[in-house]
């Protein structure tokens, strides 16, 4: 079949470069996702159809696409044995990466394009925003499920796919450095954020020092848990399987958890105008850090948990400064759909820091109560 998509001029030469069971009948883009271009793309065989995720890597922002795809492959083979150890299905409970013919894990194709393929999760679902509290909880112990499973895997083994990603002394000196290029003219729009930034430098450090200090360990994490790197199975509309494993690297447990809450347990969406919308839930806080712990199942340890505040604050500072930043320097990370987006973005970020610091004490009375 002819494809029509201007977007991707080489993706006829990437699916032909994969070992895809039957005959390709459909080619659509797939998902809403800032960073890789995707496709949902069906064959058909004597026993029906398949279907399959076809992915161009973004390789202007994930550098070395060879490094990424040893990871997603190292960690989703090693998923599969603890899977199937636990009387799970690897195949539906990680994600599976499809070979090209030549047997590598990824395509490289004749304009320097990078593809790779996974089989689809058929009944599946996934969810943009939280839309019960047994959804976030189900989420949360998905997550601590992936922390627990993930346990004894030699972190340091892992590449790190993009250097320092949350590393967030270093986000917030990039930070700097886009308001003081302020390169496009645009500070003097932001400059009550740029204000609320720069007061909390402080905080940037804190979890960074207590892992040198040997007070936190070095785990395997995802390092971009919003509830939509989660697919629920459409019919028990459990959690399923983590998906978009792309930052999986090297990190601190409270990179999983703190994601998390930034994204599931505002009252808003991650790009909502009208910051009124915008608080911590505390009930959801207090939802995700049941599930998240009971994930888990004690291979936290006493500190880590100690700090799970912390980790819901930083990893909302740091994906503000971030917004900020790429706002600053004319939007060239997450893509955009309208005048401002990214600024919008880091305003409810950092108006849900605020909230976060007027709710800390309930914070941390909700991680204690769970801590055993």
């Amino acid at each position: 079949m002819k494809i029509e998509n201007p977007a991707c001029a080489k993706i006829e030469e990437a699916i032909a470069a994969f070992d895809l069971e039957g005959k390709l009948v459909d080619v659509k883009p797939y998902g809403n996702g800032h960073i890789n271009d995707t496709f949902l793309i069906t064959s058909q065989t004597g026993q029906g159809s398949r279907r399959f995720i076809l992915q161009r890597m973004n390789h202007s922002i994930f550098k070395n696409p060879q490094q990424l795809m040893e990871n997603v492959v190292n960690v989703t083979e090693y998923l599969r044995e603890v899977i199937s150890r636990q009387g799970g299905d690897p195949d539906r409970e990680t994600l599976n990466v499809v070979k090209t013919r030549d047997g590598a894990n990824y395509y490289e194709d004749s304009s320097h394009n990078f593809w790779r393929v996974f089989l689809y999760i058929e009944r599946t679902l996934c969810l943009e925003q939280v839309e019960s509290a047994k959804d976030f909880y189900d989420s949360a112990v998905a997550f601590g499920n992936f922390q627990r499973m993930l346990a004894d895997y030699p972190a340091r083994d892992l590449h790190e796919t993009i250097l320092n990603f949350h590393n967030t002394p270093s986000r917030f000196r990039d930070f700097q450095k886009a308001v003081q290029a302020d390169k496009i003219g645009r500070a003097e729009n932001a400059m009550q954020e740029i204000a609320f930034a720069l007061e909390r430098e402080k905080d940037t450090g804190v979890l960074l020092d207590l892992l040198a200090e040997g007070k936190l360990p070095l785990r395997v994490t995802h390092n971009d848990t919003k509830l939509n790197n989660i697919l629920f199975d459409s019919d028990t509309k459990k959690a399923l399987c983590i998906i978009d494993l792309d930052t999986v690297m090297p990190g601190l447990s409270h990179y999983d958890f703190g994601d998390s809450i930034r994204f599931g347990a505002s009252t808003g969406a991650e790009d909502e105008k009208d910051l009124s919308k915008i608080e911590l839930d505390l009930a959801l806080f207090e939802t995700f850090t049941k599930g998240f712990l009971e994930g888990c199942k004690g291979s936290l340890t006493e500190k880590e948990i100690e700090m799970l505040p912390m980790g819901a604050k930083l990893m909302t500072y740091e994906c503000g400064i971030r917004f900020l930043a790429d706002y600053l320097e004319g939007d060239v990370y997450f893509k955009i759909h309208r005048e401002d987006h990214n600024l919008d973005r880091a305003r409810t970020q950092f108006k849900l820091v605020a909230d976060m610091e007027a709710k800390w004490d309930r914070m941390a009375a909700i991680v204690e109560k769970y801590k055993k």
